[in-house]
C-alpha cells in the first residue's frame, strides 16, 4: 500500500496542474464531511464559481446530510469516496478541502501538495511540529496554494489591528496573553459524575472504515464517543485545538515568528474521564523583548465565547468573561482583542477608551481569497507556512508539558530543542505505522 501512495502522487502530479482561467470553475473534493467539514460545503456550495465534485469520509454514514444540503442547493450529486487516495487519483480535481479529525490533517496536505492539489485545510493542520514544517516544504516544493482555516487572517478588523499595533500606539509591546476557556463536552451520568471518555470496546460498524480513521495514529480497538481529541496519540487537546485561533491573531499583531524558549505547567485537574492531554495550561513563551503566554483551562463555565450577534454586529463583549481574548500590554496603552468577529478595543495609560474597531467573521473572505489565490497562484492570506509558526506555539507547549513541565530552548532550523532529545521527541510522532508513515522528505 506505500507504494500505491507514491504512485498516486506521481501520476497526479503530471495531470493535477491544469490552469484554471477566470472563466472556469475550481473543481473541488471534500475530504472530511463531519460538522465542521459540512460548514465549508455549504460555504463552498454557495459560490457560482465552485463545483463540487466528490465528498470524501471514512465514515460513509456522514454523506447522507452533506447531499441533502447540496440536493437543496441544487447542486449536482458528486462522486463519494471513503479512501481519499483515490480523490488523489482524479485529474478534474484542482483542490481539496479537508476536515478531517487532527491526526490526519498534515499527512493528507502533504499528499494533496504532491498530487498536485491546492489544499483548504482546518486549524490547527497538524498534530506535531515535524510534519507541520513538512507540509510548508510541500506546499513550496509543488507549488501549491494551502491555506488554513484561520479566518482571522481574512478579517478586515484585524488586519487594522495589526495596523495599530505595529504604527507604535500601543508602545512598546512586552506582555502578551491569550486566553483559551473553553467548556469541554464529557460523558457524565444520571448523577452527574463524570464517567470515561471511552466506553467499551466494539466491532467497527460496517459504515466506517475504521483502520483508515486511525490512519497515522496508532491502531486502537473501536469504542464511540469523542475520546481521540483529548489523547496525546491523536490531538492536541481542546485548549489548542481551538485556542490557535487567538494564538494565530496574537502572533501576526507581534510580527515575530519563533520563540526562544518555552515551559508549560498544567494538568489533568478537573476533567478526570481518561484523558493525557490537560484540561488546565498555563504556558509562558520567550521572543526578542517579549513574553507571551497563554492560559487555558476546559472547565471554567462562567467563561463564554463572543456570542455570534456580537462577532457580527457594532457591539463588543464583556472581556472580563470573554473566553478567547487576546490582551496586548505596551508601555503607552493596551488593547483587547476578540477573535473571529467581537472586535478590538485600546484604553491609554488613563484608562480611556482611545481607538476601537468592531468585528465581522470572516469565513466567507477567507475562501474567497482561497478562490481567488488558485487562480492568481499567490500566497493566502493565512499560508501554510506562516500558519505553522502559529500551530508551532502549541506543540512546544505540549512538548514541554510532556517533558515534565520544564523550560525548553527551541532550534527552529533543526526543529528541536536545544541540547534535550528527551523533550525533542515530542515535536514528532514516534509511533507511526504502515502505510501512513511521515516521507523522510517531501
Amino acid at each position: 500500500m506505500g507504494s500505491a501512495i507514491a504512485t498516486s502522487a506521481v501520476s497526479s502530479l503530471a495531470v493535477g496542474n491544469k490552469k484554471t482561467s477566470a472563466s472556469d470553475k475550481v473543481v473541488v473534493a471534500m475530504v472530511g464531511v463531519g460538522g465542521r467539514g459540512r460548514g465549508l460545503l455549504r460555504r463552498f456550495a454557495s459560490r457560482a464559481d465552485v463545483d463540487i465534485a466528490c465528498l470524501c469520509d471514512v465514515d460513509s454514514s456522514k454523506f447522507e446530510q452533506a447531499l441533502e444540503h447540496l440536493d437543496s442547493a441544487g447542486r449536482p450529486e458528486p462522486s463519494l469516496e471513503q479512501d481519499f487516495r483515490n480523490v488523489l487519483d482524479r485529474p478534474d480535481i484542482d483542490a481539496v478541502v479537508i476536515a478531517t479529525n487532527l491526526h490526519w490533517q498534515a499527512l493528507a496536505t502533504i499528499m494533496s501538495c504532491q498530487a498536485g492539489k491546492d489544499v483548504y485545510v482546518e486549524k490547527p493542520a497538524s498534530q506535531y511540529a515535524l510534519e507541520a514544517t513538512m507540509a510548508a516544504e510541500a506546499a513550496r516544493k509543488y507549488n501549491r496554494v494551502v491555506q488554513v482555516g484561520f479566518q482571522n487572517r481574512s478579517a478586515a478588523y484585524v488586519h487594522k489591528g495589526i495596523d495599530c499595533v505595529r504604527s507604535g500606539n500601543l508602545g512598546d509591546v512586552h506582555l502578551v496573553k491569550v486566553s483559551e476557556m473553553v467548556r469541554t463536552r464529557v460523558r457524565r451520568d444520571p448523577s452527574g459524575k463524570i464517567m470515561p471518555a471511552k466506553g467499551p470496546s466494539e466491532t467497527p460498524p460496517s459504515h466506517l472504515d475504521w483502520d483508515l480513521f486511525c490512519g497515522p495514529a496508532p491502531y486502537s480497538e473501536y469504542s464511540p464517543g469523542r475520546w481521540w481529541s483529548n489523547l496525546f496519540d491523536y490531538g492536541t487537546g481542546g485548549i489548542f485545538s481551538d485556542g490557535c485561533h487567538q494564538i494565530d491573531a496574537a502572533r501576526a499583531m507581534i510580527g515575530q515568528a519563533y520563540p526562544k524558549t518555552v515551559t508549560c505547567g498544567g494538568g489533568v485537574l478537573s476533567v478526570k474521564d481518561g484523558r493525557d492531554i490537560p484540561d488546565t495550561q498555563l504556558v509562558t513563551f520567550e521572543f526578542d523583548n517579549l513574553t507571551f503566554v497563554i492560559q487555558g483551562t476546559q472547565w471554567a463555565q462562567y467563561m463564554h465565547k463572543t456570542p455570534t450577534p456580537i462577532r457580527d454586529g457594532d457591539r463588543f463583549p464583556d472581556w472580563r468573561f470573554n473566553s478567547t481574548k487576546v490582551e496586548l500590554l505596551g508601555t503607552e496603552a493596551m488593547m483587547t482583542f476578540g477573535r473571529q468577529g467581537g472586535g478590538w478595543q485600546v484604553h491609554d495609560l488613563d484608562r480611556n477608551l482611545i481607538s476601537s474597531e468592531y468585528g465581522r467573521q470572516a469565513t466567507s473572505e477567507h475562501i474567497a481569497n482561497f478562490i481567488d489565490c488558485i487562480r492568481t497562484r499567490k500566497r493566502p492570506n493565512a499560508d501554510i507556512e506562516e500558519a505553522h509558526r502559529s500551530t508551532l506555539l502549541c506543540h512546544l507547549a505540549n512538548a514541554s508539558y510532556r517533558a515534565g513541565g520544564i523550560k525548553l530552548e527551541y532550534d527552529p532550523e533543526k526543529v528541536e530543542f536545544v541540547a534535550n532529545p528527551e523533550a525533542s521527541k515530542f515535536l514528532r510522532r514516534q509511533n507511526q505505522r504502515d502505510p501512513w508513515k511521515l516521507p523522510k522528505t517531501v
